[in-house]
């Protein structure tokens, strides 16, 4: 692993554990044992950093919700999505914690994550698409662009929703693995009453599972 990547890695278990306002390049140089001048040389400045580490998220994501076409999609490959997609939030779960903040402070995020998240809705539009295929729901081409928006919305806002909807008990910053997955749950809620009959069971049983501890 070369600088560049350990500055990266260092800067992702900082961010994700002291939050990224709370931490500087002068704290990512000091985890890493090296200067601030050999962090500057390969970064500017921490945005540099974020917007970095950003893209490797990006990438992961749209690695993750290709349709394959070797196969007919099953109920087993709808949970695995959904399981990488909330993995994903969990190992760059400073992101999610304040999106908003960095979309309104860095207008080259901003620009990729709405291109990003327009790629986003027609990936979950053609899984939506696939299991119809399949037929294991029901649904209308309407039906499913507001489903993958409402699945996508659901999914972005989960880290922010355990952070306000606890904040009175004082869970706000223990965003862990358990409960980040526990959002699987509300996406496979949201398309239940799509479902056909037949898979209605097997849907449930692998919806439950998703709020029992790993």
């Amino acid at each position: 692993m070369n600088t560049k990547e350990r500055i990266l890695e260092a800067a992702l278990v900082l961010f994700n554990d002291q939050g990224e306002r709370n931490v500087t390049t002068n704290h990512i140089a000091a985890h890493l044992g090296i200067s601030p001048g050999n962090l500057y040389y390969h970064f500017r400045n921490k945005s540099e950093i974020v917007f970095e580490i950003y893209q490797e998220y990006e990438q992961l994501v749209d690695q993750t919700l290709e349709v394959p076409d070797d196969h007919d999609l099953t109920i087993q490959d709808k949970a695995h999505y959904l399981e990488a997609v909330f993995e994903g939030m969990w190992v760059f779960r400073f992101l999610h914690r304040d999106l908003a903040y960095f979309i309104d402070n860095d207008e080259r995020l901003r620009e990729r994550y709405t291109e990003f998240s327009r790629r986003c809705l027609e990936k979950v539009g053609a899984i939506y698409y696939g299991l119809r295929r399949s037929g294991i729901i029901e649904i209308s081409d309407e039906e499913i662009k507001a489903l993958a928006i409402n699945s996508w919305l659901v999914a972005t806002s989960w880290a922010t929703y355990l952070r306000t909807a606890d904040y009175d008990t004082g869970l706000e910053d223990q965003i862990t693995r358990d409960r980040l997955r526990k959002g699987i749950y509300q996406v496979f809620a949201l398309e239940r009453p799509y479902l056909k009959a037949h898979v209605k069971k097997e849907v449930e049983n692998v919806q439950f599972s998703f709020l029992t501890e790993s």
